[in-house]
């Protein structure tokens, strides 16, 4: 090459690199790749199976993201915090891995927003302890479920509003982050409300027997027996009060739960007149939900539950930032998610700039008599739904 044609060159390059992303988009672009962390394995790997199927879909939905077709890659968290850590610090090592999104547990969510946020990435999770935008709160991570204090609040209070009576409540809980996240609310709700907290049970996460709890809740006499623990842990619970007979006994609760997949593994005997709280529910009225629903149910065959409909919108969030931001520097795309509002399964959400979360509703539902059932995904009514956050910590 002559020195002309090399300075010809040249000048193109540099021309190149100062290009909008559109002019770009002629020469070949590196993929843009998101990391969905999911339990694939382990003690919450039937949640990890349909948050897969909810990034699967939202990257689906993308053609060309700056460039070219955005890739996506599996890492299997297997519900251990360590575990997850490693492999995330290996992709970011090795692949340049910068934006991720998911992690079931609280805990490992809060130590895989640490790992990201040091490579000055994008790490957006429905996990739901407090700490992830309260103490523990980096630029990096965002939260779109509700936290565990909205969930408490929208549960224990309108059930107790509905019920004034009913002033005495014992709580069952799991012993880790997410569930000494929702004692702490509980505890804070009930001396608001003048409700007498007659006792509480600690369980760990891989406990199978609650025998020996729901013998101490008898005892207590309480009116409501609040259940803390998620997925099998609750469903479990849940089943074992039944057993007891305590459905005819007291009012039951479970204020976090895992959504249609676990309605439908307890059935409409067992939930019948329980309390739930949720996240999402698939009949919402709202366009984007209407059409979420369309679409699994023809890809998949089933109706969209929590974890699908959570990661999928975490995924979406994510990728239509990357798209307006124009670039994958972490920090650009950052600036595009503070603030942003955007029409989510459960209606128009805004990510609050202060903390990064999403403020959006939490639901509380009545499980249904089989009788009342119009399909079989039909097994809970809604009785009320709001939005209840703490105010942001207010940071330097």
């Amino acid at each position: 090459m002559n020195r002309r044609k090399f300075l010809e060159s040249g000048l193109a390059l540099t021309s190149l690199m100062f290009a909008p992303p559109l002019l770009r988009r002629g020469f070949a672009a590196e993929p843009v790749t998101f990391y969905g962390l999911k339990s694939m394995s382990g003690a919450f790997a039937s949640y990890g199976e349909f948050a897969e199927k909810g990034s699967q879909l939202a990257i689906g939905d993308y053609k060309d993201l700056l460039g070219a077709k955005p890739r996506y890659v599996t890492i299997d968290t297997e519900g251990n915090p360590g575990r997850a850590v490693r492999k995330v610090q290996e992709a970011i090592q090795q692949s340049n891995a910068r934006f991720f999104g998911g992690c079931t547990l609280s805990s490992t969510a809060l130590a895989v927003g640490k790992e990201v946020n040091k490579a000055g990435g994008i790490f957006m999770t429905p996990a739901g302890a407090d700490e992830i935008t309260t103490t523990e709160f980096n630029p990096s991570t965002f939260r779109w479920t509700v936290p565990t204090y909205g969930a408490i609040h929208q549960t224990v209070r309108p059930l107790f509003e509905s019920n004034p009576k009913a002033k005495r409540w014992y709580t069952i809980t799991p012993q880790y982050v997410f569930g000494e996240a929702l004692l702490a609310a509980a505890k804070g709700l009930f001396k608001q409300l003048g409700i007498e907290h007659v006792g509480n049970s600690y369980h760990s996460t891989q406990e199978q027997e609650y025998s020996g709890y729901l013998t101490n809740a008898m005892a207590a006499q309480p009116d409501v027996l609040l259940i803390l623990g998620f997925g099998g842990n609750g469903a479990n619970c849940l089943r074992q009060a039944a057993n007891f007979g305590l459905k005819s006994k007291m009012t039951i609760l479970l204020a976090w739960t895992q959504g249609l997949d676990w309605f439908q593994s307890l059935g409409p005997d067992l939930l019948e007149d329980v309390y739930i709280g949720a996240q999402y529910w698939h009949q919402v009225n709202t366009p984007l939900n209407n059409e979420l629903v369309k679409r699994v149910r023809e890809v998949y065959k089933i109706s969209p539950n929590y974890p699908l409909a959570g990661d999928y919108i975490i995924t979406k969030i994510i990728l239509d930032a990357i798209a307006k931001a124009g670039t994958t520097d972490g920090r650009a795309v950052a600036k595009v998610m503070e603030g942003m509002s955007y029409e989510g399964p459960t209606g128009t959400e805004t990510i609050r700039a202060e903390d990064h979360q999403v403020i959006k509703d939490y639901y509380l539902l009545r499980g249904k008599a089989k009788s009342a059932m119009k399909d079989p995904d039909d097994l809970a009514t809604i009785i009320s739904s709001g939005k209840s956050f703490p105010d942001p910590i207010k940071r330097s």
